[in-house]
């Protein structure tokens, strides 16, 4: 018998589920591969999932959407988990399981595209790499202990020259932009993000998961679908869930990583006035969906280290409003505030405005969910592959005393690690 859920997707039991609507589902095919060089590569390796569980993780159901599909992506990924055993419909309680469905967890991938279409805002830019979904949720169980099959000889690698969306003199420029909506009142704060890519041979998937080794890589690892490929090295917690704590982790403020850089951080009074704006737009996001009076702001502007640079964190609490589902967590957090701005709808809409392509993969949320509990990282310091190019974005928060050339210095610097890291160096 058959069962046909919200937005058409249909579901048979115990097989999973397969498209009669807009969204696209795959179920029990095994871990989705992309082919690219000499044949294809499969990997699992989830941000944030349990470490005990990444080596034992088995595909069983996947849900990929695109905004051009239409309807709700929180919705639907909320239902498609519930419909697969992993039911996130009320995060203010412990998880209790009814029945043992064989669901570990899933992984959870929304777009910054997707993030805005949730927040009302404009469309964006073309995107540079369209083979990418907006939502993909994939739904994994264990498999049975067995021995591994030996890996076919890797292709030789090799990754060309990258090329910029714009020019560092159109990236100035739009900081300057932003300056001067921040002049008339449009805005506080901006954020600005740049994209590169590069053409590339060989399997790009060794290359990628080299990212979620890298210092300070909070949520390191892959994600992977039919002709593409996210990889992940975000210091960055968007929102994280644990029966019914919220938490968010705001990361604004960069100097390279030396003695004299902290110290820089620490006095500059334009990076702690950018900073406290996000966490001050973040407190207020909580507040959207958290118990009345229970957000509180803890390691307010504290210095952390990602790679080669000092970043600074705050982090942000409250206890989940009674029945907040997974729909309206995302619905309230994404796009994070610390890649779009203040106040959030006007930056979106200056982004929308200023950027020459779509952010793709980048500033959008990727991590681990299952019953009682979510952890989603913002998708910065990542990078992504479709079938020809290597894709990397970053960016900064732009505020009235920005200077539009140590902007720019400053998305160099952070996405020179990664470029480095996929190049093999």
């Amino acid at each position: 018998m058959r069962k046909v859920g919200p937005y058409g997707v249909e579901t048979l039991p115990g097989v999973g589920a397969v498209s009669s609507g807009p969204a696209s589902l795959a179920a029990n095919s095994g871990p989705a591969s992309l082919t690219a060089g000499n044949g294809p590569a499969t990997l699992i390796d989830v941000p944030a999932a349990p470490a005990a569980c990444r080596g034992a993780l088995t595909e069983r159901a996947r849900l990929q959407w695109r905004l051009a599909d239409g309807g709700d992506p929180a919705a639907l990924a909320e239902e498609f988990l519930a419909a697969h055993g992993l039911p996130l419909h009320d995060l203010s309680r412990p998880a209790t399981r009814q029945h043992d469905t064989g669901a570990c967890g899933a992984a959870l991938y929304l777009s910054a595209a997707a993030g805005a279409h949730l927040g009302g805002a404009p469309g964006a830019a073309p995107e540079p790499a369209p083979t990418l979904p907006d939502l993909t949720v994939v739904v994994y169980g264990h498999r049975p202990a067995r021995a591994t099959a030996p890996h076919p000889p890797a292709s030789p690698w090799w990754l060309g020259e990258w090329t910029e969306s714009w020019t560092p003199r159109q990236h100035a420029d739009a900081v300057d932009q932003v300056r001067a909506a921040i002049g008339r009142g449009d805005v506080y704060q901006t954020n600005l993000v740049g994209h590169a890519a590069a053409r590339y041979t060989g399997d790009p998937l060794p290359a990628l998961s080299r990212l979620g080794a890298l210092p300070g890589a909070r949520y390191g690892g892959v994600l992977t679908g039919d002709g593409w490929a996210i990889g992940c090295a975000s210091p960055e917690t968007l929102i994280e869930v644990t029966d019914g704590h919220l938490i968010t982790r705001p990361i604004k403020g960069t100097r390279p990583a030396t003695a004299t850089g902290r110290a820089e951080l620490l006095a500059s009074a334009k990076e702690r006035a950018e900073h406290i704006m996000i966490v001050d737009l973040e407190r207020n996001d909580l507040a959207r969906i958290a118990r009345t009076g229970t957000v509180t702001v803890d390691d307010l502007f504290t210095v952390r280290r990602w790679c080669d640079l000092w970043q600074a964190e705050s982090t942000v609490r409250a206890a989940a409003a009674d029945g907040l589902g997974l729909a309206d967590l995302l619905r309230a957090t994404c796009p994070g505030g610390s890649v779009t701005g203040a106040p959030k709808h006007a930056a979106l809409t200056q982004i929308a405005a200023l950027e020459p392509v779509g952010r793709g993969a980048s500033m959008g949320a990727l991590g681990w969910v299952a019953p009682g509990h979510v952890d989603l990282g913002l998708t910065i310091r990542t990078a992504a592959a479709d079938g020809q190019h290597l894709h990397t974005w970053a960016g900064g928060g732009i505020t009235w005393d920005s200077d539009a050339h140590a902007e720019v210095a400053e998305a160099a610097a952070k996405t020179a690690p990664i470029r480095a890291t996929l190049a093999g160096r």
